[in-house]
């Protein structure tokens, strides 16, 4: 039987429960309609200060969030993983329940504050003396009392202690009866002053929004203070809590009980005693500690709105496969400012890391959108980007490194060929994954298939692809005007294969084949062409549209990761959770394996099948 007060009451209505606001947004549109001033009302404060606080777990969510920033400075280097995310999806329950409680109390006892008063001094003078001397040891044995109570620990706090990683979402992620206990504890400080006569607005949004910005900063996992200032201000020590402090609280449990003032736990004998030194080390090391990455994947940015998709933005999304959001269309211009900044001076930053196999794959951008890449003037630019980050990289003493789809493309750089030959010392692997990429789109082939028909024929991939089904004695159309370039990839294969190439420059010829491969992006007109029951398999980007509902479409090459992979928070774009594009794999399981050759330019077919047979060895497995 789960005990009382642990679930929150508009838990069966999940999102729906933003509209418990309702009643506030209804009285201030009301106002507004009928010409008055909407500032007079509590409705309009609580709909701001609810806003305001979401700003602030949102901002310190970022700032964690950013890896180029933060790294060198975090105090768990294990990742965020999906369960997590999901642990603490509800986390600002806490905010509906104090906007409800307060409003209720503001206008059932308005003399609480004085709306006429803006700005009363005293007042904030006397909020964080009674904070001080009240809220901060009533916290401390509050919270203490969960954790020497078993049975309140396990009912009650246990769910907060569930996240391995602190987070300033994890700040807010607790039972109903904590925050009704915690609400009362913000309450007292400023029911306090209020009574004495001192109340005001700003007194309000001062306490409530200092209290959140602490909470935040304490479960942070990035130390952001520097040792020096504990050396030259010692007391300060006792006043104000640190990141490193309040993690240690998780990962013993039985010290550093605190709100914010560690003042309580050396009162109360639960200080534990490595927390100052502990934070001296962290400050001392950071940038010296930061654990390089054996494999990256260098993505790019595919146009402003899947720009937001980045886990440092907003983590519910990132963490579900992309799709276009109504409600990103706000910060739509902003994210275009930022962008523009970024294609001016940025270079790859870092997103996102997992572990796999004790081996720890980042994920960096370069700042440039898909478009840009079909730019003849934004070429030089963009390879210059792409070649900083393999630098960077190789310096670093980074394994592998993975280009993305356009970061590879023929046209730009020749499949990383450039970068090889220019920098021919580079100890750092340059890969450009298309191996797994080909394997996975052939291996979804059935084998009672007699012909293809293949269009992008001569590219990398249709190029490997056709070859090596000739292989197979499979009949390839391959869909191209250019007879030379045709006639080369036919003289490839052996002699007796060469007749199972066929080249045709129209796709009539194509009405008969069931099994396309499309490698060039094809209007509905084309595909008219596809007898009924034709299977579209496809690695071109954009992906065609399902214009034919008498066929099926295949996805995108891609293979999800294994299931020990470790820290892995946001999905690759459109893929689903735990599933990556096969170039990416390709360059996964060419950090694994420990090759040290180069895989850039001209596919090696003789290497589809040692790839394909090394992904499945480590647990990869076909979408």
């Amino acid at each position: 039987m789960v005990a009382p007060f642990v679930s929150w009451p508009w838990e069966n209505i999940a999102s729906n429960k933003y509209l418990l606001y309702g009643p506030f947004f209804a009285h201030v549109a009301h106002l507004w309609w009928k010409g008055e001033s909407i500032t007079n009302t509590w409705s309009f404060h609580i709909i701001l200060l609810w806003a305001l606080r979401s700003l602030i777990h949102q901002l310190w969510h970022t700032y964690s969030s950013m890896l180029f920033l933060s790294s060198n400075r975090r105090i768990n280097h294990q990742g965020i993983d999906f369960k997590q995310i999901d642990h603490e999806w509800h986390w600002d329950n806490f905010l509906i329940l104090q906007g409800l409680v307060g409003g209720l109390a503001l206008y059932m006892f308005p003399y609480l504050t004085n709306e006429k008063r803006t700005w009363d001094t005293k007042g904030l003078i006397a909020v964080w003396i009674i904070h001080m001397v009240v809220s901060e040891p009533f916290y401390y044995a509050i919270h203490r009392l969960f954790h020497d109570q078993p049975t309140l620990f396990k009912s009650y706090h246990s769910l907060h202690h569930l996240s391995p990683v602190l987070h300033p979402f994890t700040a807010g992620n607790a039972t109903f009866l904590e925050h009704i206990l915690l609400l009362g504890i913000m309450a007292i400080p400023l029911v306090g002053a209020a009574l004495m006569g001192y109340g005001s607005i700003s007194m309000i949004y001062i306490y409530v929004l200092v209290f959140d910005f602490l909470r935040c900063m304490g479960h942070c996992n990035v130390e952001i203070f520097p040792h020096q200032i504990f050396e030259v201000l010692p007391f300060l020590k006792y006043l104000l809590y640190t990141p490193t402090y309040h993690s240690i609280h998780h990962t013993e449990k039985d010290c550093n009980f605190c709100l914010f003032m560690p003042l309580y736990d050396i009162l109360g004998n639960t200080l534990n005693s490595n927390s100052w030194e502990m934070q001296k080390q962290i400050s001392l090391n950071a940038g010296k500690n930061v654990k390089v990455p054996d494999f990256v994947f260098l993505a790019h940015i595919v146009d402003i709105s899947s720009a937001m998709h980045v886990p440092w933005l907003f983590r519910a999304f990132a963490a579900l496969p992309y799709a276009t959001k109504w409600f990103l269309l706000p910060v739509w211009p902003g994210t275009l400012i930022v962008l523009c900044a970024m294609w001016a001076w940025a270079k790859p930053f870092s997103v996102s890391f997992y572990n796999l196999r004790n081996k720890l794959h980042h994920t960096w951008v370069v700042p440039r959108f898909g478009f840009q890449y079909f730019l003849p003037f934004a070429t030089k630019g963009i390879n210059k980007q792409i070649e900083q980050a393999i630098l960077k990289a190789d310096r670093m003493g980074v394994k592998v490194l993975s280009l993305a789809a356009l970061n590879k493309n023929e046209a730009l750089n020749g499949g990383g060929t450039l970068f090889v030959n220019k920098h021919p010392n580079l100890k750092v692997r340059v890969v450009h994954g298309n191996t797994l990429t080909a394997a996975v789109i052939l291996n979804e082939i059935p084998d009672h298939v007699g012909e293809v028909f293949l269009t992008g024929a001569t590219s990398k991939l249709g190029r490997a692809i056709a070859l090596y089904l000739c292989r197979k004695h499979v009949r390839v159309l391959m869909l191209t005007l250019s007879t030379e370039r045709f006639q080369k990839i036919q003289k490839e294969a052996a002699v007796e294969c060469q007749k199972y190439l066929v080249q045709v420059t129209k796709y009539q010829a194509a009405k008969n084949c069931k099994t396309w491969i499309v490698g060039k992006w094809i209007t509905p007109r084309e595909q008219s062409w596809a007898p009924n029951g034709t299977h579209f398999h496809q690695f071109v980007v954009p992906p065609i549209l399902h214009f034919r509902r008498d066929c099926t479409y295949g996805d995108l090459a891609a293979m999800k990761l294994p299931q020990d992979v470790q820290g892995l928070n946001s999905c690759e774009y459109t893929m689903d959770r735990g599933v990556v594009h096969a170039c990416h794999a390709g360059g996964v399981v060419h950090s694994l394996e420990g090759w040290t050759h180069h895989e850039v330019g001209a596919i090696d077919v003789d290497r589809i099948d040692v790839v394909w047979k090394a992904a499945m060895k480590h647990g990869l497995k076909p979408v």
